[in-house]
């Protein structure tokens, strides 16, 4: 819901980065692998019980996050790469929630269980509107220049990087998080499903 408000704020500033990564020989790639690692270093300090630690990981994750995208637009973005970026992001998004379920398998299974459930099913609204945009043909940018259709709804990416932070901040409630943004997510699904149903009911 944020995505495309943040989108012209933080556009600038990571374009600007990412040319001079990409003067300096950094390539896009490179720049999803070192977000990759830095979230799931965040998911093993989360693990550890070092929240605040965990938090400056996420965080520099999701930098580099934005960043990979920036770098790809100042060289040539390529098809594998929006593959490997979309392919870490939901590798980050499993491993944080799985690392509060480490921390405390009886207290908190059920709600992590429950919120990795309605990221799968999050996620399978935004895939399978992305496949069938494709056929289609519909393009957007309103969340930035995407290598596949960024269909937007309820929680997108900023808000989720807002949870896991919560998530950090107040460890203890992560029962009743986990439950509320679960069920957003469903709720997000449900509403893409919906346009779905209204763009594509010829298809």
């Amino acid at each position: 819901m944020l995505d495309r408000h943040l989108r012209p704020l933080i556009d600038p500033p990571l374009n600007w980065m990412g040319q001079r990564l990409a003067r300096a020989g950094v390539g896009a790639n490179s720049v999803t692998l070192a977000g990759l690692v830095l979230g799931l270093l965040a998911a093993l300090a989360i693990a550890g019980g070092q929240y605040l630690l965990a938090l400056a990981l996420i965080l520099g994750s999701r930098l580099a996050d934005g960043l990979d995208g920036a770098v790809a637009r100042a060289t040539r973005p390529s098809d594998l790469g929006g593959y490997f970026d979309i392919l870490a992001d939901w590798l980050f998004y499993a491993a944080v929630p799985l690392a509060f379920v480490w921390v405390d398998p009886a207290g908190n299974g059920l709600a992590g269980a429950a919120l990795l459930a309605a990221f799968y099913v999050n996620s399978a609204s935004f895939f399978g509107f992305a496949v069938l945009a494709a056929k289609q043909g519909l393009t957007t940018e309103a969340r930035g220049r995407k290598a596949w259709y960024h269909a937007g709804g309820l929680l997108e990416g900023s808000e989720t990087i807002a949870f896991f932070a919560l998530l950090c901040l107040f460890p203890a409630a992560f029962v009743p998080l986990a439950w509320v943004f679960a069920a957003l997510c469903l709720l997000t699904a449900a509403g893409r499903t919906a346009t779905a149903v209204r763009l594509f009911v010829q298809g």
